[in-house]
């Protein structure tokens, strides 16, 4: 994909998963959206960020969504129940420092994801069933006025 198409030249931040990092919970990449090293992308992945290892195991929001989790209403835990909460946090609280390093104005992030999913995230009963809402890097960017978008609609970057 030419970025240029898509941002006009902005700097953007795009979830290193879908900029071909083997960066995901199992330790698999996405699909390769955006080419590394291209000056308009700044890559992170926020949960590596927060400190949590690659692979990890899955992770959901139970109690809520992203905004939920930053607000203190909802945490984020693993499949075996251990809270990771804080890891989230602190990956979202770094990708927003980014962001305002780097004057990002929008973000592509990952689907779904419990940190990157914008619009829908899974539930947190590891069901499969997913849910409205942010994850927690989303709300914490959306909430600071960047434009989040999930790598299915990248046209809505301009």
């Amino acid at each position: 994909m030419n970025n240029d198409q898509v941002n006009g030249n902005k700097k953007i931040l795009v979830g290193a998963c879908l900029a071909g990092r083997p960066c995901r919970y199992d330790g698999n990449m996405n699909c390769m959206l955006f080419q590394p090293g291209d000056p308009t992308v700044v890559l992170i992945c926020p949960e590596v960020e927060g400190g949590l290892p690659v692979p990890r195991e899955p992770a959901e929001i139970l109690g809520g969504d992203g905004y939920d989790v930053l607000a203190g209403f909802a945490k984020v835990v693993t499949r075996q129940g251990k809270e990771v909460t804080k890891e989230y946090v602190k990956g979202a609280e770094k990708a927003l420092d980014l962001c305002l390093k780097q004057g990002v104005t929008h973000a592509v992030l990952k689907s779904k994801s419990p940190s990157c999913g914008s619009g829908k995230v899974y539930d947190g009963t590891f069901s499969g069933t997913l849910k409205e809402g942010f994850g927690v890097t989303a709300a914490l960017l959306a909430y600071n006025g960047i434009r989040v978008t999930d790598e299915h609609s990248t046209g809505n970057l301009s």
